[in-house]
């Protein structure tokens, strides 16, 4: 009933509108000239009508509002408060005092007039809480309080504090927050050292233009701290055009030279409590953007890294000087160790169990009792396993969970072919290890081991197995090296993530391979490793052909395969590459109640980009991920939304170049 009174009102326009259109119709149809008048007597009666109830609004609102008003005790003592106060019920202005009516209104009545219209934006219910309401009007920001009125729970009493000076001081506070970038010329020494001297110094010129053409933009400076490393600092607010930007600069950068010559890494520190520490979390993000393989920016955040970049392929380097290092200093760790255990990723592939088998040669060069822990329900080179116990080494494999009773102190974990802890083929030997090696080739991301005593990481090599490869190279002569067997080993990693030295291949991958030829490696007993069952083939022939295209992406669904059909996975994602207009393949396959996606490129899209906010990894060419507690539908979905956003960002930056 409370609005009873305003809808008689509205009933009585309707019908007096009504009944004025029945006669004014038959008049418009006879003679429309005699509608002139009415029609001019009616503009004016609008007119004063609204004229009229101007001035008794306002006429309400002095009589209410002003201190003459002598039959209130609340007006009486909410009058003379130094700050705006207005009285709601019913969701309409009943009362408010001057500072109001002068700071908020800026001099208009409001009585009676509906708060949604009047203030859009003001909830009363975010009023009650503690911090109240931020609120701008006009120039003046305030913060808006409620509590309801004595004796009627329906109309509210709202203050308005202006504290514009100490939010726009706070604001000002947040936005000239120190930030650091540390900035890299990615593979400098392998880029530059063949270069003349007036070679160099006209690249370095041009970089260094548009660096400090870039750093200008922002209230910071630029300084360079050594032949391929620069430092600045900036401001809080110079970090967020950077951000919106995208880090365009990389761009920059890259489009120096049509083939992606000169790429730049960027580690990002903001938002640390002190200059040294954003120079710390700035240092924590140019290390992971130079383990991504650089041409990239690296942000660290309250909830890990953001990345931007990260599209072009990693420049390898020629030198051994540190496979050389590497080598020795895994022999010290191994001579010091009273065991080792070798341990690669769930779903060991043959370059896990490639590397690993590598590993575990050295081990024994060393003369140190090791063992490569693999779960083999659930691996992907099955027929290197059976190769290799047939050849009488099923001691050197053990399950993960045998290998618990015999840690001890001194035991060394050695990983290979992953960075990850999530990914891990025993997340519990590596809790219980506390020295850990790592041998790895895939980009760096969020979640990886923390503090190794050694780390052999190149994203720009081909694979694991090309690493321990080299590492093995430069063991001692006089120790007896691999034997042809595990010679195949290595090589059927290497060939598994270069597709038979069709991707991802450098010079050294060559090297490495022809030093595993030299080492009796078979090319042809190491091809007979990739053949699959006749099961394996028709189940890998229907998830290609259910295979669709979106935006130059082949998608492939799948439920879940029978026991010991996972390689199948990979097999179909490589076969999808082969067909034309195919950038990169995505296969998703239903497993223990979640989603195993396998993803291949030819290097025109970036799959680890794509899968990482998926929870995925990998490096440019080869990703995967795994989703638990996922529908197949839920899956293609989150592809696709993945896909749409890669696509944007790289339309986004083609626009930008234009």
């Amino acid at each position: 009933m409370k609005h009873k009174d305003g809808l008689d009102i509205a009933a009585v326009l309707l019908l007096l509108v009504t009944a004025l259109v029945v006669m004014v119709v038959p008049v418009a149809m006879t003679a429309p000239q005699l509608l002139c008048v009415p029609a001019a007597l009616l503009a004016a009666a609008l007119l004063l009508v609204w004229l009229q109830r101007r001035r008794l609004r306002a006429f309400v609102g002095k009589q209410l509002c002003s201190t003459d008003f002598e039959n209130s005790r609340i007006q009486y003592s909410l009058t003379s408060l130094p700050i705006p106060v207005v009285l709601i019920a019913d969701g309409r202005i009943l009362w408010y005092n001057t500072f109001f009516r002068d700071s908020i209104l800026q001099g208009r009545d409001a009585v009676t007039r509906p708060v949604s219209k009047a203030f859009p934006e003001l909830d009363l219910a975010v009023c009650a809480r503690p911090h109240g309401q931020d609120m701008t009007i006009g120039e003046s920001r305030f913060t808006a309080y409620t509590t309801a009125a004595k004796g009627n729970s329906s109309a509210n009493i709202v203050y308005f504090v202006d504290d514009t000076f100490y939010k726009n001081t706070l604001d000002e506070y947040n936005d000239s927050r120190p930030a650091c970038l540390i900035i890299v010329i990615d593979s400098y020494d392998e880029l530059f050292d063949d270069m003349k001297d007036s070679e160099q110094a006209k690249e370095l010129e041009a970089i260094n233009a548009l660096l400090e053409e870039y750093i200008a933009r922002s209230t910071g400076f630029l300084r360079r701290v050594s032949n391929s490393r620069y430092i600045a600092v900036v401001e809080e607010r110079d970090v967020q055009w950077m951000l919106a930007e995208r880090f365009a600069i990389l761009d920059e950068i890259r489009a120096l030279h049509p083939g992606h010559f000169v790429t730049l890494s960027i580690g990002v520190g903001h938002g640390g409590k002190t200059l040294a520490e954003c120079h710390r979390m700035a240092r924590e993000s140019i290390e992971i953007a130079l383990g991504r393989g650089g041409d990239q920016a690296a942000v660290k955040t309250a909830d890990g890294f953001e990345f931007y970049g990260g599209v072009s392929h990693g420049v390898e380097k020629r030198s051994h000087v540190r496979s050389r290092i590497i080598a020795g200093a895994l022999c010290d760790l191994i001579r010091q160790s009273d065991s080792v255990i070798i341990m690669g990723h769930r779903m060991s592939d043959l370059d896990a169990v490639g590397s690993a088998i590598g590993a575990l040669r050295i081990c024994k060069m060393c003369d140190v009792p090791a063992v490569i822990a693999i779960n083999d329900e659930a691996t992907l080179a099955g027929s290197l396993l059976d190769t290799f116990r047939k050849a009488g080494h099923e001691h050197d494999f053990i399950r993960p969970e045998q290998t618990l009773e015999v840690i001890t102190p001194k035991t060394l974990l050695i990983v290979v072919d992953t960075y990850q802890k999530r990914l891990l083929e025993s997340a519990q030997i590596y809790e219980k290890c506390k020295r850990v090696v790592v041998i790895d080739h895939h980009r760096m991301a969020v979640g990886h081991i923390d503090n190794p005593l050694l780390l052999y990481h190149e994203p720009y090599a081909s694979s694991a197995s090309e690493l321990v490869c080299e590492l093995l190279q430069f063991m001692p002569k006089e120790q007896e090296n691999i034997t042809p067997l595990e010679a195949e080993a290595l090589l059927a990693g290497i060939m598994l993530d270069t597709r038979s030295f069709a991707l991802h291949v450098g010079v050294r991958t060559f090297e490495a391979a022809a030093w595993l030829r030299s080492r009796g490696a078979s090319t042809s007993d190491t091809k007979l490793l990739f053949n699959t069952s006749k099961e394996e083939y028709e189940a890998r022939a229907r998830i290609v052909e259910a295979a669709y295209i979106y935006k130059g992406c082949a998608i492939a669904l799948s439920q879940e395969l029978e026991p010991g059909m996972n390689v199948v996975l990979p097999m179909a994602a490589n076969d999808l590459l082969t067909i034309n207009g195919v950038d990169a393949s995505f296969v998703a396959v239903v497993k223990n109640g979640g989603v195993n996606i396998s993803a291949r490129s030819m290097g025109a899209l970036n799959v680890q980009v794509i899968l990482e906010p998926l929870g995925g990894g990998g490096h440019l060419m080869m990703a995967g991920a795994q989703l638990k507690n996922c529908t197949l539908q839920s899956a293609e979905q989150r592809i696709r939304e993945q896909i749409d956003l890669y696509r944007e960002q790289e339309s986004q930056k083609g626009a930008d170049r234009n």
